[in-house]
């Protein structure tokens, strides 16, 4: 699978619900999976990959080895702590963007498995919880640059051209993470 680049529009469009028993779901949740191994990415939502589904894929064990594989259909929030934090923030949507953003400190997530079956996490924190508020968003059309001020979104995304403009001239094709 490719990975879909701003300013594509699909990833400006809220996401449909997964039809519970969706067969094809596992299968395309597989396939996340490993283009999310192959880009050496944290997570990956599904229109980052021209799918208009709530679907994500998480696999923080790079950093973590405790962690676990994440699949996920129709994930929703559940709560959200009142506390924020702010840490740098890129992605793969976005290539060689990398900004400041402010998250929620701590969240709750409900979601399906890929054998629909309920999952929950309780009270993320860490980068847990930071991927998990970047590639939600992701299914309701918004982008982590949406969370900068106007003057900010408005800057950063004038680098972003100037970095694709200086890509493009150099052939490159990987983007620094």
């Amino acid at each position: 699978m490719e990975i879909i680049k701003y300013p594509h529009s699909i990833l400006l469009k809220k996401c449909e619900k997964v039809a519970v028993g969706d067969e094809k779901c596992a299968r395309l949740l597989d396939k996340m999976l490993v283009t999310l191994h192959r880009v050496a990415g944290a997570g990956l939502a599904a229109p980052q990959v021209g799918i208009a589904k709530r679907m994500v894929v998480i696999d923080l064990r790079e950093i973590d080895e405790a962690q676990k594989i994440y699949k996920m259909i129709n994930p929703i929030f559940t709560w959200k702590s009142n506390v924020s934090v702010e840490s740098e923030e890129g992605c793969l949507s976005i290539p060689f963007l990398r900004e400041i953003i402010q998250r929620h400190e701590s969240v709750s997530v409900e979601y399906l498995d890929e054998n629909f079956q309920k999952c929950t996490i309780e009270k993320a924190t860490g980068f847990l919880a930071y991927c998990l508020q970047h590639e939600l968003d992701h299914l309701d059309g918004k982008l982590y640059i949406d969370l900068l001020s106007k003057v900010k979104r408005a800057s950063a995304l004038r680098k972003y051209k100037k970095l694709l403009e200086e890509q493009s001239k150099t052939g490159e094709n990987n983007a620094p993470l």
